[in-house]
């Protein structure tokens, strides 16, 4: 039945599955190539979406690493795939590459100064936070976030000056009740439903 259907579209002039669109050829931008906006207009016109915020954390031989994340995202429903995105400049990422493993750790609205305190660099990121080992790849599980989710690293992929990293959910939870910190336009807030 599927051939019968492939070859009617094909008689018909439509593109199928079996033969694709074409793609637009994929490139790096070379040094001598201004950028197409300016960057701090892109930050201002981006910022006005709205996202959660997350800590990305992982279990390392020199001990707990983590970082702020606001650029995280669900991927697949069937296999359980998240992504988030890295800078390539992070001096936390080659640690929680090395784990193979990540935590993201859902932040809550009263969990801004939590957020600064991972967003810094150099900082011992950790004193006196309290965290157990999530699950499955002990990595750090931040006591009263509203929800974690326990990943293997199954593909990094490149996106200009991040890194996307893509995970395998292997456990997850979440507390019934409590707000989610938000971030819009360079700042914290709240969500407030109608």
């Amino acid at each position: 039945m599927a051939a019968t259907v492939v070859r009617h579209l094909r008689a018909a002039g439509a593109p199928t599955a079996a033969d694709p669109l074409p793609r637009p050829p994929l490139r790096a931008v070379r040094e001598d190539e201004r950028a197409p906006v300016d960057p701090a207009e892109f930050r201002r016109v981006l910022g006005h979406f709205a996202s959660g915020v997350t800590i990305v954390t992982a279990a390392g031989a020199e001990g707990p690493a983590g970082f702020a994340c606001q650029s995280f995202a669900s991927l697949s429903l069937d296999p359980p795939l998240v992504a988030f995105m890295v800078a390539r400049t992070s001096t936390t990422w080659p640690r929680i590459a090395a784990a193979g493993t990540f935590c993201v750790n859902v932040l809550g609205a009263a969990q801004g100064e939590l957020c600064r305190g991972f967003a810094v660099s150099g900082a011992d990121k950790f004193a006196g936070v309290e965290w157990s080992p999530a699950p499955v790849t002990g990595a750090p599980r931040r006591a009263g976030a509203p929800a974690w989710i326990d990943c293997a690293i199954t593909a990094v992929h490149t996106g200009g000056d991040h890194l996307i990293v893509v995970g395998r959910v292997e456990a997850l939870g979440a507390a019934e009740e409590g707000e989610p910190l938000l971030f819009h336009r360079g700042r914290f807030g709240r969500f407030s439903g109608a």
